[in-house]
This record gives structure tokens, C-alpha cells and sequence, in this order.
């Protein structure tokens, strides 16, 4: 296991870029057009990591224990996903990021060829301290009772992370088991597990929480964030001959503007290679809150916008300014049966599916669509068979990936708004049964 005490030595001046960081890049490419003909904050581009290549906009497969739920990496690969994301904070408790170092790191111990991200594991110090499922419409001011409560605890639920500092104690959802992450432990498990792409270690507060527990954690963040270029400074160095990987600052702030026009600010002076926009957030205000990050944040570096995938959000993330998403909906809904088509999200359990021998989708070129019917796919979730499951989420995937690719593509051939209007159109345009 990573040890938290060891003593970095001094790191170069955090606004130097380290010697290694030309190992990644990103380039801008075709400047999305508002209805005016302008330039917007939109863009297609191309990150460069030592495992290939990612055209942006681009959808992230979210594969959080090393895998992608239900699908083989060669699936994925299929598919037409071009990276994907694990969690530092699961393959620390399992299997330990000490087997993954030894394997080759998570690609090769996934045999998954392309780039890679880890998340630092932020979001789970959340969702374990306070119980509250993070969502993209969190419920803060529209829960008055809660509003405000830098303590509160979700009815039923017990806090099992402590804040402070330094760093979080958590315990494990595994065993009980009481851990400790800093940012220094933070960087020491996403080295191990070898991702091209890693994110600093922050604190992700809730819509519940007061403006003054904001402003605080949004500091302590920023400290973390210095401390993580430290130690990945260190570290890098101290691993030569490994592949370069990349570190993303992550931008907190909630919903207030000036909160996230600082955080941006703070860390855009830092030598990260890109930036992750997370955080509490409504859905309303999706747009605007990566607009004020965009606007801020370096323009010849990559931001990639954490957990999203409905397809209003995303075509509302591009125009502001996000290069790339992640999300585990695809294959979380796919598990209850609930499968995505251009007229919007289905289930599959419905009684009508019983004698439909059609694909999910009619035109979907997908394995599943171009092999099995809805009928037969009906019939092993209503069996309680885990094919299901990855027939689904094969689709699922392949849907919101070429959804994002034909947006790149869009913006590409100035067809960007055209293409938005008809693709909403349609998905929001008959109920979801």
C-alpha cells in the first residue's frame, strides 16, 4: 500500500511545467459557431497520452472497477469508445493498486489498449461522508430542512469519511476497515495503477452545504491541488520510464460564479495538463456553470466534465466549452432493462416487447442490434440471465458514444445546431415507456 509518510522533497515552482508534460497534448481543432456565425466556447480537438489518441468531444466509458459492467473490453473497443475511466478509490480497497502496478498497469491489467483516466476518488469521500447520492440535479435549496447543513447525514445513513485538512479518514464499504487519503496518497495509488490520465484529489461538497463551507472547501482544495502537483512531480520523476501521466486539476465551486471563476483562476495557474469541471451543480444550470469555467480555465488544455450523459446535458456541455464526459448511466439503466433509442429511453420489460422481434434500435449498428431482438432480450432480463445486461449496455454505449462522435462530426461540417435540434427533437420528443 501507498505510504502517507512519505516526505516530498521541495516540488519545482507550481507554475513550471514539469519536463515530461510534452509527453501529452491537446490541440484544438474546428472552433464550434454560434447561430451568428461567432465563435463560441465550443471545440473539437485531439488529446495525445502515450496510449493513443482521443478526438474531442469525445464519451468516456466509465469502467470503475477496472471493467466496464457486463461488456468485455474488446466490446468497448468495438463499439467505437476511445478511453476509458476507472476509480482510484475502488481498485485501492480491490484488488490494490500495488496489482496493478505489477501488471502493467490498469490498461494492460484490463487488456484495454487505448488511453485511460482514474478519478481520485472525491466523489466517494462525499457520497460516503454524507450519504447523499450526488446527482446531476442535486436537491439543496429545494430541501430547506437540509439547506444549509454543513453536517447533515442522509436519513439512514451513517457518515463513514471525516474531512479535515490533511486529508479524509474513511472506512471501507468492503470490510470496515478504516483508511486514510491525502493528496499525496491520492497520487501515489493513480501512479500504481497507471492510467494516462489522472485527477487531483479535492473535495466535493453538496448543494446542502452552506456558502461559508463552500468558500472552505474550495480552499482546501486548492491546497490539495498544489500538493498533488507536488507529489506527481516527485513521483514522476521517481518512476522514469513509465509512461507519462497526465494530471487534471478538478474545479469546485458549486453554484456560485464567483467561486468557480476563482477556482479556475487558482488552478489554471498550476501546471495541470487539463481540468476537470465536477462538483454540485443543477441541471438548469449546467450550461452556464461550464461556460463561467471555460471562459477562465487555459484555452490549449482539455476539460473534461464529470458524470454526465443524458443528451441535453451533453450537447449543453459542448457549447460550453467541455471536451469530454463520463458517465455510468449507459450501463446502470441498462441493468433495469432500459435501453436508449433516437425517440428516447425505453424499457424493456414492458409486456409489448414480449413478441417484437425487431432491434433496440432500428439502423443501431451495434453488436446487439445487428444480432438479437428485442423480444430475446426481453426474455433473458424477465429470466433473471446477466446476458441481458450486456446486450443492453453494448447498445447503450454505442449510442451515446456515436451520439458525441456525430456531434464532433457536426461541428466539424458547421452542422453543429442543425444536428442538436433534430437529435433533441426527437429524444424528448415521445414519452419514455
Amino acid at each position: 500500500m501507498p505510504d502517507s509518510a512519505s516526505a516530498s522533497p521541495a516540488a519545482p515552482p507550481l507554475t513550471e511545467a514539469h519536463p515530461r508534460q510534452s509527453e501529452f497534448s491537446f490541440e484544438v481543432g474546428t472552433r464550434l459557431t454560434g447561430p451568428d456565425g461567432e465563435p463560441t466556447l465550443g471545440r473539437t480537438g485531439t488529446i495525445t497520452t502515450p496510449h493513443g489518441t482521443i478526438q474531442t468531444p469525445a464519451f468516456i466509458a466509465v469502467g470503475t472497477k477496472a471493467t466496464v459492467k457486463a461488456v468485455l473490453p474488446e466490446s468497448i473497443r468495438d463499439l467505437g469508445a476511445q478511453a476509458v475511466l476507472a476509480n482510484a478509490y475502488h481498485l485501492y480497497l480491490q484488488p490494490g493498486p500495488d496489482i496493478l502496478d505489477e501488471a502493467g498497469g490498469l490498461g494492460k491489467f484490463m487488456n484495454w489498449a487505448g488511453p485511460t483516466f482514474t478519478d481520485s476518488g472525491g466523489f466517494q469521500v462525499m457520497s460516503l461522508g454524507s450519504g447523499f447520492k450526488k446527482v446531476i440535479d442535486m436537491t439543496g435549496p429545494g430541501a430547506p430542512e437540509q439547506a444549509g447543513a454543513d453536517d447533515a447525514v442522509a436519513p439512514g445513513k451513517e457518515r463513514l469519511a471525516h474531512i479535515d485538512d490533511d486529508g479524509v479518514w474513511f472506512k471501507s464499504y468492503l470490510n470496515g476497515d478504516k483508511h486514510r487519503f491525502t493528496p499525496e496518497i491520492s497520487m501515489q495509488v493513480q501512479h500504481q495503477i497507471g492510467a494516462d490520465i489522472m485527477f487531483a484529489f479535492d473535495e466535493l461538497t453538496t448543494l446542502h452545504n452552506s456558502r461559508r463551507y463552500q468558500e472552505e472547501a474550495l480552499d482546501r482544495t486548492r491546497l490539495w491541488a498544489q500538493r498533488c502537483v507536488a507529489e506527481h512531480f516527485r513521483l514522476t520523476d521517481e518512476r522514469e520510464g513509465k509512461p507519462y501521466q497526465a494530471l487534471f486539476g478538478v474545479i469546485q465551486g458549486a453554484q456560485y460564479e464567483d467561486l468557480r471563476r476563482k477556482a479556475c483562476r487558482d488552478l489554471g495557474e498550476m501546471p495541470f495538463d487539463g481540468f476537470g469541471i465536477g462538483g454540485a451543480l443543477e441541471k438548469e444550470n449546467l450550461g452556464t456553470i461550464v461556460g463561467w469555467c471555460s471562459e477562465v480555465l487555459p484555452e490549449d488544455k482539455p476539460r473534461h466534465l464529470l458524470g454526465i450523459s443524458e443528451p441535453d446535458d451533453i450537447f449543453v456541455a459542448i457549447e460550453a466549452g467541455a471536451d469530454t464526459f463520463d458517465c455510468v448511466s449507459p450501463t446502470r439503466v441498462a441493468r433495469n432493462s432500459a435501453f436508449y433509442t433516437a425517440e428516447g429511453r425505453l424499457n424493456l420489460s414492458g409486456a409489448k416487447y414480449k413478441r417484437d422481434w425487431g432491434p433496440l434500435q432500428d439502423g443501431c449498428d451495434c453488436y446487439t442490434c445487428a444480432n438479437y431482438s428485442r423480444a430475446y432480450i426481453r426474455h433473458l432480463y424477465k429470466a433473471s440471465e446477466m446476458l441481458s445486461h450486456t446486450l443492453i449496455s453494448i447498445h447503450n454505449e454505442r449510442f451515446v458514444v456515436r451520439m458525441v462522435d456525430d456531434a464532433r462530426h457536426a461541428i466539424e461540417d458547421g452542422a453543429f445546431h442543425e444536428f442538436k435540434a433534430e437529435t433533441l427533437g426527437r429524444y424528448y420528443s415521445a414519452p419514455n415507456v
